[in-house]
C-alpha cells in the first residue's frame, strides 16, 4: 500500500434518497431523489460537475448538500439521512467503520487529489542540496504517504520490514542529502511552501488553499487503498440507485470532465484499464 491524498483524508461526498415511481431489486419503491453530500471544495464540484449530470439523465432530481468535516458524512450514512457519501479512502472507511459499529462498503473508486511536493526555492528535486528542510504533515497517516513518495523519488531509502501505512522518519536508512524533516499540522502545510525549502502538502489541502496540482515537483502515484470512493450502506449495495452510481462515475461524461476540470487528480486503476 503506498501513499495517499488523504484527504484530501483528503476527504468529500454523500448521497439521500427519497421514494418515488419504479420497483427496486428488493421489491420496493426505486428511490429516484437523491440528495448527494460532500465536503466543500473538490469533491463537491465532483458531484455537482462530474456525477450529478449523468444521473438527471438516468431520471433523477439530484441535490448536493455539503459537509464541512469528515465525520458526519458517515454517521449521516448509517442514520438514513443520506444513502451514499464519497469524501473517504477505503482505510478511513474501514477504520471509522470498525471504530462506530457500521456497515459501510464502496461502490467504485474515484479520481483524488493526489499529495506533492511543492517549493518557491527550487523547480526540481534534482536541485535540491544538502540539508534541504521538507515540512510534512505530523499525522501518521499522512506522513507516511510522504516518506514512501520521497522513496519513490529516489531521495531517501527506507527499512524493509517498515509497514507501509506507518513508516515514519524512524524507517529511513539512507538519507543521502540529509533533508531535515518538520512535521507541521496538514492544514497548514500550503502555508509552509514559501518558508521551508520543501514542503508535502495533501491534495486536498492545496485545492482548498488554490494552489495548481500541477505546479507541484512530484505528485504521489497512489494505490486504489488511499483514493477517494463512493461509499453506501451495505444493505443498499445492491439497489438500483447503487448501480445507476456506479454508471454516472463509469460513464464517458464523467471522464471528459474530469480531464477538462480536474487535472491533476490521480485516476483509479480502473480509469486506465
Amino acid at each position: 500500500m503506498k501513499k495517499a491524498a488523504l484527504l484530501g483524508l483528503g476527504f468529500g461526498l454523500s448521497v439521500l434518497a427519497a421514494c418515488s415511481g419504479g420497483e427496486s431489486e428488493a421489491g420496493g419503491e426505486e428511490k429516484k431523489e437523491l440528495k448527494i453530500g460532500a465536503t466543500a471544495g473538490p469533491y463537491s464540484d465532483m458531484v455537482e460537475k462530474a456525477i450529478k449530470p449523468s444521473l438527471e439523465e438516468l431520471g433523477y432530481s439530484v441535490d448536493v448538500v455539503e459537509f464541512s468535516d469528515y465525520v458526519q458524512p458517515n454517521l449521516s450514512l448509517a442514520n438514513g439521512d443520506i444513502d451514499a457519501n464519497l469524501f473517504q479512502h477505503k482505510i478511513y472507511m474501514e477504520t471509522f467503520a470498525e471504530d462506530n459499529g457500521l456497515d459501510l462498503s464502496e461502490v467504485i473508486v474515484v479520481p483524488t487529489a493526489p499529495m506533492g511536493i511543492y517549493s518557491d526555492e527550487y523547480d526540481s528535486l534534482d536541485d535540491i542540496e544538502d540539508g534541504t528542510q521538507i515540512a510534512v504533515p505530523n499525522d501518521p497517516t499522512n506522513v507516511a504517504r510522504v516518506f514512501l513518495m520521497l522513496e519513490d523519488e529516489g531521495l531517501i531509502t527506507l527499512s524493509d520490514d517498515a509497514t507501509p501505512t506507518t513508516v515514519s522518519e524512524r524507517d529511513v536508512e539512507d538519507n543521502p542529502k540529509n533533508l531535515q524533516f518538520q512535521a507541521i499540522e496538514a492544514a497548514q502545510l500550503p502555508r509552509a511552501v514559501d518558508s521551508v525549502d520543501l514542503a508535502a502538502v495533501p491534495g486536498n489541502f492545496a485545492l482548498a488553499a488554490e494552489m495548481d496540482l500541477l505546479d507541484a515537483l512530484a505528485l504521489e502515484e497512489m494505490p486504489d487503498d488511499y483514493r477517494n470512493r463512493v461509499v453506501v450502506n451495505t444493505d443498499s449495495l445492491d439497489e438500483p440507485f447503487a448501480e445507476d452510481l456506479r454508471k454516472a462515475v463509469e460513464s464517458e461524461a464523467f471522464a471528459n470532465t474530469i480531464d477538462e476540470e480536474f487535472q491533476g487528480f490521480g485516476k483509479p486503476e480502473w480509469m486506465d484499464e
